[in-house]
């Protein structure tokens, strides 16, 4: 009788465990892309390496698609631009934001709205992103990238 009670209570604890778990993977999400939205407009390239799949792939309105590798050539240009002051990011917001969950991968949407400050003055934009995120080791990680500029 008491083998079966211990258990049911270490069952009992480890569903619920789980569904703990489950149910903090979408606050996780948030969190996690607000860290790289936030590590991007500061150009921490260590944060945004760590959290892109090592088969990142990153397509824009004004580019072919690239991987990995090409992505953080980009970043590491942009990222000289931004520690000499060359670009000064004023604003990186993503709004309209929805997340869509399956399993261990989401899709994210929503509308990013970057104030950028250089040499020709301040540039507004304004994009319609998609985002692929994987829940991967214990970690979500942006698995791909595509955005089309909004007039």
């Amino acid at each position: 009788m008491k083998l079966s009670r211990l258990i049911i209570i270490v069952l009992g604890l480890c569903l619920a465990n789980c569904q703990t778990k489950r149910s903090s993977e979408p606050e996780k999400l948030a969190i996690s892309i607000e860290k790289f939205n936030t590590a991007f407009a500061e150009g921490n390239l260590e944060v945004l390496y760590a959290m892109t799949t090592e088969n990142y792939l990153h397509t824009n309105s004004s580019s072919r698609v690239i991987g990995k590798t090409d992505w953080f050539n980009y970043l590491k240009k942009r990222n000289k631009d931004l520690k000499s002051g060359a670009i000064e990011v004023l604003e990186y917001q993503l709004d309209e934001t929805k997340i869509e969950h399956h399993d261990n991968t989401a899709i994210v949407t929503g509308k990013v709205r970057v104030v950028i400050q250089d040499s020709t003055g301040t540039k507004i934009s304004q994009y319609r992103i998609t985002n692929i995120w994987v829940y991967e080791d214990g970690t979500w990680k942006r698995a791909g990238f595509h955005d089309g500029r909004m007039e």
